[in-house]
């Protein structure tokens, strides 16, 4: 089992950006001392939910910061961007950190970041796959040409080429973010690891791998790629000497957070969007996840891998809001929890 911190850069309210920034990067530091295996970056644009907007830029950092630390984007949102442009970025990161750079890609929502962009709303409705595709042969073959309906292009060399980094890795590992069946499918006819969200619990996470077990399958993808396949699952973990104490860290700082980030939201095309009751969520949150003692935090972590198959966590540690209790909470979670995983 591989346990990393899931990284928002979250601004909380009567914080700067700056600030959560700054938080984002001890938190990646903190985690390397503390023995994780890695550190997930959130993407995205123009609200504080989360303050990076580039996930793979500070991915660049953060591989120059931390010399064990594998470094993943959570994801990188291919309807805004070229795929051969973060191809060219992921290819750089995997040559020069030695193989520690993960890239996830997800399709994103149907934001204004579509209309900033020049993406459109097309790009998000029905243009996953295609840039999915494009990504995937970019980090793959020696040299590429595109004749789709959105990217038409000649025939270039890629440069710098993944499979010439001095790793046992061909190129860099590529996850997917998964939300629906068609994403699901998508992944596994490609063969591509799975990122589940937090707002999901244990047995709908379970039925996911199953699908995309069936679907890899069908697809003929190989026995031991589909049993080897370490799909990672996103959640939340605050750990206390108490579980009170925990749920109350997070149901204090955690509404605020929520409410001002996810208000903030604008959609490219106006159409209508529920919002989630930030302090339900946070209560679901701390149900679904290890918020509590050391020992409750590995035993619901031991549980979740026991009843999906997920081998590979990206906890969010940073819900507090505070720098100086973040950092506490992933040092407990390396030297108090990651030994009863292990």
């Amino acid at each position: 089992m591989r346990v990393g911190s899931f990284v928002l850069a979250a601004q909380f309210p009567g914080q700067g950006q700056g600030e959560a920034l700054h938080r984002a990067v001890r938190t990646a530091e903190v985690a390397e001392e503390a023995g994780l295996d890695a550190v997930w970056l959130a993407e995205h644009h123009f609200v504080p939910y989360g303050t990076c907007p580039s996930a793979v830029t500070l991915a660049a950092l953060l591989l120059g910061r931390t010399r064990r630390l594998r470094v993943g984007t959570a994801v990188s949102v291919l309807p805004t961007v070229h795929p051969v442009a973060l191809g060219e970025q992921a290819a750089l990161l995997h040559v020069t950190s030695g193989g520690r750079f993960t890239l996830g890609v997800g399709r994103g929502g149907p934001w204004v970041d579509l209309e900033v962009f020049g993406a459109g709303l097309d790009a998000y409705d029905h243009g996953f796959p295609e840039s999915l595709e494009l990504l995937m042969r970019w980090l793959r073959e020696p040299a590429v040409s595109a004749s789709g309906p959105r990217f038409s292009f000649r025939e270039v060399p890629v440069v710098p080429r993944p499979s010439e980094a001095l790793t046992e890795a061909p190129g860099p590992e590529v996850v997917v973010a998964c939300t629906s069946p068609a994403s699901v499918r998508l992944a596994a006819e490609r063969g591509l690891p799975m990122l589940l969200g937090m707002h999901v619990g244990d047995e709908e996470k379970a039925e996911m791998v199953a699908l995309w077990r069936q679907h890899a399958r069908t697809a003929g993808r190989p026995a031991e790629e589909i049993l080897g396949a370490a799909h990672v699952s996103a959640g939340v973990c605050q750990i206390a000497d108490r579980r009170t104490d925990a749920v109350e860290t997070l149901t204090k700082a955690m509404p605020g957070w929520l409410k001002q980030g996810l208000e903030a939201h604008m959609t490219v095309d106006g159409r209508f969007r529920s919002m989630r009751d930030p302090l339900a969520y946070t209560e679901l949150l701390c149900g679904l996840h290890p918020v509590g003692t050391p020992r409750l935090c590995a035993d619901r972590l031991a549980a979740t891998s026991e009843r999906t198959g997920i081998s590979r966590f990206a906890l969010l540690t940073e819900g507090s809001g505070d720098l100086a209790a973040t950092e506490e909470n992933v040092r407990r979670l390396g030297a108090e929890v990651l030994p009863h995983l292990r």
